[in-house]
């Protein structure tokens, strides 16, 4: 992406200038990140448009480090010389009111290699007709996939690119930039007990992998698993998590191995590295240099280079993730999971985490199964309390007896401790696919708790 106003140059030496008169002013360290981005999204509501916008934006950031290891961040939607002046007191200011954190550091590593693949050239060249063209073929599509199909409450689309620069008084100076695109489809169907809304969404960083066609197709049958569903006797059951219920339930089960939630006694895995807290088949990575991966990036917050970590393998807690300041109260290398936007501070976040696939496929897991429930929603996972690992989960999917689908399940609750919950898991297939940076497989947990009839 070419900045109009403000090619790289540019926008380098603007950087330069904070770097150095934070100095001048009493900083021992310093750090500025740009971002430059530019988006489109379409959405129709029953095949009327229903939003239709176009934004493009800038942003600098500064964050300022004193002698104390008070650091203050500020930022402007600006690079004139006048509103960096004013950018330069706001963080100095900041920084002097702030607390002081002697574990407060800058990264004085090389620059590592901006190739990953994160841009797709066909994403710029989308123009306003493909993606009215898009969004109206997945309202047709959606419409026609079953008469029970009583509305398109959406049909969306999304895409755009973006780039970043980190720049540091420690020397480092780097840029990456990427692309991406989205788009999703939300239905009502109506059944003979009432009303069901449900919805299937994809992004990807490349075009040709985005199948709207196919997306508008899976939101209505998804959602007609679950029409009319009724709950089933309580009893203990196998629970079978298709690949997107699977994601959203290793997104917050990775919130558990960040650092600062260790440290803050905001989760139940503090002190259990090399502790075993889950079945053998679980692995769980984290992994920012996947190529087009959602969160990709060369380099994290901080400009350390991102990695692959390995943070639970057969079951045990390898690893947590880190930035540089955790790692160095923790006397490791950071992760390269610094998270950051130009208003914020550095903190910690997960890249791209996936559960490691096992060896069986989804139909052979199907047709295997006795008497369980292939879960389609997991209500509620944001009640997970991350201290002691309690929850209470609604659900809902198809009832499975003897390898074939059955019914539709909904109204069942399942309670218990998510580390319970990990023991279980005795198979995980081969199916792994991501939504978004998550990745999920095809899970099977054995003998689960439901609450129903």
């Amino acid at each position: 992406m070419v900045l109009k106003f403000f090619p790289r140059d540019k926008v380098e030496d603007r950087a330069n200038y904070l770097i150095d008169r934070s100095r001048a002013m009493g900083a021992i360290g310093s750090d500025v990140l740009f971002s430059a981005r530019k988006g489109h999204m379409l959405s129709l509501r029953e095949g009327q448009p229903e939003e239709n916008t176009t934004g493009y934006s800038i942003g600098i950031g500064l964050r300022t480090i004193d002698p104390q290891g008070r650091q203050g961040i500020a930022y402007v939607s600006s690079m004139e010389k006048d509103d960096l002046d004013a950018l330069l007191n706001w963080s100095w200011n900041n920084c002097r009111v702030s607390e002081p954190d002697p574990d407060i550091c800058l990264y004085d590593g090389p620059s590592p290699s901006s190739d990953l693949e994160m841009e797709d050239p066909e994403i710029e060249k989308i123009d306003p007709e493909y993606r009215m063209e898009v969004c109206s073929r997945m309202t047709d599509i959606a419409r026609s996939a079953d008469p029970r199909v009583e509305s398109v409450r959406s049909a969306s689309w999304a895409d755009g690119q973006g780039e970043i620069l980190y720049l540091s008084s420690s020397g480092f100076s780097g840029w990456y930039r990427g692309s991406s695109a989205s788009c999703g489809v939300a239905v009502v169907l109506k059944g003979e007990k009432g009303m069901e809304m449900g919805g299937y969404g994809d992004e990807s960083r490349l075009l040709a992998s985005l199948n709207p066609c196919e997306i508008s197709s899976q939101a209505v049958k998804r959602t007609l698993a679950i029409l009319d569903g009724s709950p089933l006797p309580t009893g203990k059951y196998d629970l079978l998590l298709d690949p997107e219920t699977t994601a959203s339930f290793i997104e917050v089960l990775g919130e558990l191995f960040l650092a600062p939630n260790i440290h803050k006694n905001k989760s139940l895995l503090k002190e259990s590295l090399g502790k075993k807290i889950a079945a053998r088949s679980v692995t769980l990575v984290d992994d920012g240099t996947i190529p087009w991966g959602a969160a990709s990036s060369p380099f994290d917050g901080e400009g350390y280079p991102t990695t692959r970590t390995v943070i639970l393998e057969n079951g045990v807690v390898r690893s947590y993730l880190y930035n540089l300041k955790y790692a160095k109260v923790d006397g490791v290398v950071s992760t390269g999971n610094a998270a950051r936007g130009i208003s914020s501070l550095p903190d910690v976040d997960i890249s791209n985490l996936y559960i490691a696939p096992g060896s069986e496929s989804h139909d052979h897991i199907i047709s295997s199964a006795g008497k369980a429930i292939y879960i389609l929603e997991l209500l509620g996972l944001h009640t997970i309390d991350p201290v002691s690992g309690d929850f209470s989960l609604g659900i809902k999917g198809i009832f499975i007896e003897n390898g074939k689908f059955k019914s539709p399940v909904s109204g069942m609750t399942i309670a218990g401790n998510i580390l319970e919950l990990l023991d279980k898991i005795d198979i995980v297939g081969n199916d792994l696919r991501f939504f978004g940076n998550i990745g999920g497989c095809t899970l099977v947990v054995r003998d689960v708790a439901a609450a129903g009839l």
